[in-house]
């Protein structure tokens, strides 16, 4: 079979697991790095100095052998406990500007939130484990992030 390799008569399967989680949160697109007329030209109604919100949608997919033993890639409890701690409690319900350092000085688009989460993410799971990080920041606008 292509892309596998057998071990005690039985193929090595790779899984692929996916949870979704949704959080709402605020934020201004706003970069230090330009100037105030740049930052309205480039980011419009976003640049709203009261800013705007989301209600995000993520899905953190891992990828890794599906366990002989076990039949699983990873626990989903445990998965489930990571998404809590790295997206639920610094996140949720929050002004991202404001509430998280991270974004202090890293303009909160979309995509550096899939960074922000693939980063913190990323320290918590075993290694190589995490594949993908996709957020849904509306039904027509979705980041895909893969640590590249």
């Amino acid at each position: 079979m292509a892309g596998s390799s057998v071990t005690d008569g039985a193929a090595e399967r790779l899984g692929y697991i996916t949870r979704v989680q949704s959080f709402s949160a605020c934020h201004r697109l706003h970069s230090i790095h330009l100037s105030d007329e740049e930052n309205k030209r480039v980011y419009g109604k976003c640049n709203n100095p009261n800013g705007h919100g989301h209600n995000y949608k993520v899905e953190v997919t891992v990828r890794g052998k599906i366990d002989a033993h076990t039949g699983m890639v990873m626990n989903l409890t445990d998965l489930k406990a990571r998404i809590e701690e790295v997206i639920m409690i610094p996140l949720d319900h929050k002004n991202l500007d404001k509430d998280v350092p991270y974004f202090a000085k890293v303009v909160s688009t979309t995509e550096n939130v899939a960074v922000y989460i693939w980063d913190h993410m990323v320290k918590l799971l075993p290694p190589s484990l995490l594949y993908e990080i996709k957020i849904h920041e509306t039904d027509k606008n979705i980041v895909i992030y893969r640590g590249e």
